[in-house]
């Protein structure tokens, strides 16, 4: 995102005032929406659990391009610890108003090889650590009677993934989540909704083969694979003013491949 390696355009921004908690934002489309809410003036905490010197270096990228950020470490999927990032978080800087919760992981296996472990942990992580921010922060967004929160879900989540069992059931599942806690927040002004991406250009995708990378762009409409940054720029869009009449809803940025 070269507008964020020149400066962050803090002043006039969209989200100024305004503090984000992104978890999962070390790395890749976490990343991404962490640099892409800075620069339209957002404070952003860098939410990780294994990637400490990615949130380090994201957090100080923004800082050191005229930004306000910081790097916070919590398992998503421990209720307690979430409970204390929040408390934490509300004790330094008063508020939140905006929530990201992109932090998943995947344990890829055919159903007929899938341990249980791999499934409680994928779910535990990508559904359970939404669900665990979610409750603890909603009693602050009802309380200011305002505040987006947005669910990283995926095309997984919507038409299912072979090998994915686990990752695809926790994707729905976060689509679910999203239209109920919509319906209960919609009332004090809180808006919930969820983005799909598809197939974005990440350290896994990078790796992939080229006939299987080939196959996959078969599937895509649009003949590519998606970055980071359209997944950045949806995000902005929900968090912003321009969504306020906007909630529950499922935004799809996948090149077409589930419509």
């Amino acid at each position: 995102m070269e507008a964020v390696q020149q400066s962050l355009k803090r002043e006039g921004g969209q989200l100024s005032g305004r503090v984000a908690l992104v978890t999962g934002a070390g790395r890749g489309i976490g990343r991404a929406i962490a640099l892409a809410l800075a620069e339209q003036g957002a404070t952003v905490l860098v939410n990780y659990n294994g990637s400490r010197e990615r949130a380090l270096e994201v957090a100080d990228r923004i800082r050191q391009s005229g930004g306000e950020a910081e790097a916070v470490g919590c398992d998503v999927s421990d209720y307690a610890a979430c409970g204390k990032m929040v408390e934490d978080i509300i004790g330094k800087y008063g508020h939140v108003d905006i929530l990201v919760n992109n932090a998943g992981i995947t344990r890829d296996d055919l159903i007929v090889r899938m341990t249980e472990e791999e499934y409680d942990t994928v779910l535990n992580t990508n559904l359970k650590g939404a669900f665990n921010t979610i409750r603890h922060l909603s009693r602050y967004f009802l309380k200011q009677r305002g505040g987006k929160v947005i669910n990283i879900s995926s095309v997984s989540g919507v038409m299912g993934n072979a090998g994915q069992a686990n990752y695809s059931a926790s994707k729905a599942g976060l689509i679910g989540l999203t239209k109920s806690v919509a319906r209960e927040l919609a009332g004090r002004g809180i808006c919930v909704n969820a983005i799909a991406p598809g197939y974005i250009a990440t350290d896994m995708t990078d790796s992939m083969p080229e006939r299987a990378r080939e196959a996959l762009l078969q599937t895509i409409p649009m003949g590519r694979i998606g970055a980071p940054e359209d997944i950045a720029r949806t995000a902005v869009f929900l968090a912003g003013k321009c969504s306020d009449y906007i909630t529950g809803q499922v935004i799809h940025v996948d090149g077409g491949m589930a419509m």
